[in-house]
């Protein structure tokens, strides 16, 4: 999946470099075609941290430059070009600090019927998490120690939205009154920054490997693609 996501990164003309954030040293070894590309220099690599965010953090703190970042993660295996095209063009065209990339519940199950994908039930939603995140700013990157707490309840996005946003959001998700643009003003208040997401029209920008079905999902979908092209 690793070497799937630093293709994708690498094919990418608005990607310049690439660090990745772990795994241990010693296993990347063991692949050789990430192992040449670090020993040339090609690619950069930090040790991994206790957690994604952590690890996101320090990532972040190393880079001295003042480019925009992208975050994206090594379990998204169906990462493609055309994917962070479509996200890191339409975020930087936002006057945001900070981007995420999101997907309609819908554009994913009709892609991918009888699929389970957490998703945030918002009133113009829902939208399924697609694990790509761009830091446009300096002040954005401040996020990365706020999605410790994301990254803890993503499983519970009503603890998300409580501790967020308070009570008074809260309650307009409970009651299916809360949109998207509403949920990432309230948050841009509350943490100074400004925050936007990019709706992107890929089911496959949602498909992570957390469990045995979605790597089944997706070897499934690969198949399916290398038999297309094939005929």
């Amino acid at each position: 999946m690793l070497c799937r996501v630093i293709k994708a990164l690498q094919a990418t003309p608005l990607i310049q470099s690439i660090t990745l954030a772990g795994p241990d040293r010693a296993l990347l070894r063991g692949v050789p075609q990430i192992d040449q590309q670090l020993e040339a220099g090609q690619l950069h690599w930090l040790a991994n941290a206790r957690s994604p965010s952590a690890s996101a953090a320090i990532a972040l703190a190393a880079d001295q430059s003042r480019q925009p970042v992208l975050l994206t993660t090594a379990d998204h295996a169906l990462l493609g070009t055309e994917i962070l095209d479509c996200f890191i063009r339409g975020g930087l065209q936002q006057d945001c600090d900070f981007i995420v990339g999101v997907a309609r519940l819908d554009t994913v199950m009709t892609r991918f019927p009888g699929t389970r994908r957490t998703a945030i039930r918002l009133k113009d939603g829902p939208f399924c998490g697609c694990n790509l995140f761009l830091f446009a700013t300096g002040r954005g990157r401040q996020l990365a120690n706020f999605w410790v707490s994301v990254e803890q309840q993503r499983k519970r996005p009503w603890r998300v939205i409580a501790g967020a946003l308070g009570w008074a959001a809260l309650l307009r998700y409970a009651c299916g009154t809360l949109t998207l643009e509403q949920a990432l003003q309230q948050l841009s208040r509350r943490l100074g920054l400004k925050i936007g997401a990019v709706i992107l029209p890929f089911a496959e920008a949602a498909v992570d490997v957390d469990t045995l079905s979605d790597l089944q999902l997706v070897e499934q979908t690969l198949a399916e693609r290398a038999n297309t092209c094939n005929a």
